[in-house]
């Protein structure tokens, strides 16, 4: 199975960590991320149970280092829209559903959950890969984060041994950039740049993206650029030669 990290954004409330740490633990995960989070004590230790080590064990990191090391993002959010105007926040998934999308992946995945008053702001959610939702009753949807994190391990337990390599994120995030600069190639209009961004992240994100398949899609992006500008076959000519002479 892929590396699993649950990552809880800003924590208010140090039992509900400790209740975090105690399921994950139950279902045997036990990296446990924590992002600015609420001073742990006590209380932590006690809800933690016999899952100590995965508490005290806990990595403490800033969202960008989250980002950038991850190769598949997931936001866990409880409240999603449906309407196709609003690329921020579908699609989505049930956590049934993601295991699906990454049992057989190898690489690093980071599952973010928001803090317990409001969640996860837009800027996490529109910056993730996929977006998970725990089906719940319309007349109590909200759960508590330690119970979200409790139903996604389970549906996440004892996956299969991985069988596909995910691009690196880093690497990913150099696609990205070229396909923003590509937009300025084409025109694109500014108004919709951010929007078709978010779901062009949406659709790589969910299709587990190999080395090889994103250095596929450079290369397509390339030779549309060298037919829309001729002389850009030229400065990517120079830069290859260029990255040879310092190799």
């Amino acid at each position: 199975m892929p590396e699993i990290d649950i990552v809880l954004v800003e924590p208010i409330y140090e039992g509900n960590v400790g209740f975090a740490a105690r399921v994950m633990k139950n279902f045997g995960f036990h990296r446990l991320v924590l992002i600015n989070p609420c001073k742990l004590g006590n209380e932590a230790d006690a809800r933690a149970s016999h899952a100590w080590d995965v508490l005290h064990g806990a990595e403490v990191c800033t969202i960008e280092d989250v980002f950038a090391r991850s190769n598949i993002v997931i936001a866990a959010t409880g409240t999603v829209s449906k309407s196709v105007c609003r690329a921020m926040r579908m699609p989505f998934y049930s956590p049934k559903e993601i295991r699906e999308r990454i049992k057989d992946t190898d690489g690093r995945i980071s599952i973010l959950f928001g803090r317990e008053n409001w969640g996860l702001n837009n800027e996490e959610v529109k910056r993730s890969d996929m977006i998970c939702t725990i089906p719940t009753a319309e007349e109590y949807p909200i759960l508590n984060l330690s119970h979200a994190v409790g139903v996604v391990c389970y549906e996440l337990a004892n996956m299969p041994l991985p069988s596909i390599t995910l691009c690196p994120a880093n690497d990913m995030a150099h696609l990205y950039q070229h396909i923003d600069r590509y937009l300025d190639e084409i025109h694109h209009p500014e108004f919709k740049r951010e929007n078709t961004m978010i779901l062009i992240r949406r659709i790589l994100g969910r299709t587990n993206l190999t080395i090889r398949e994103a250095s596929t899609l450079h290369g397509l992006l390339r030779r549309s650029e060298w037919h829309i500008d001729p002389s850009l076959l030229d400065r990517d000519k120079t830069g290859r030669q260029n990255l040879e002479d310092d190799e």
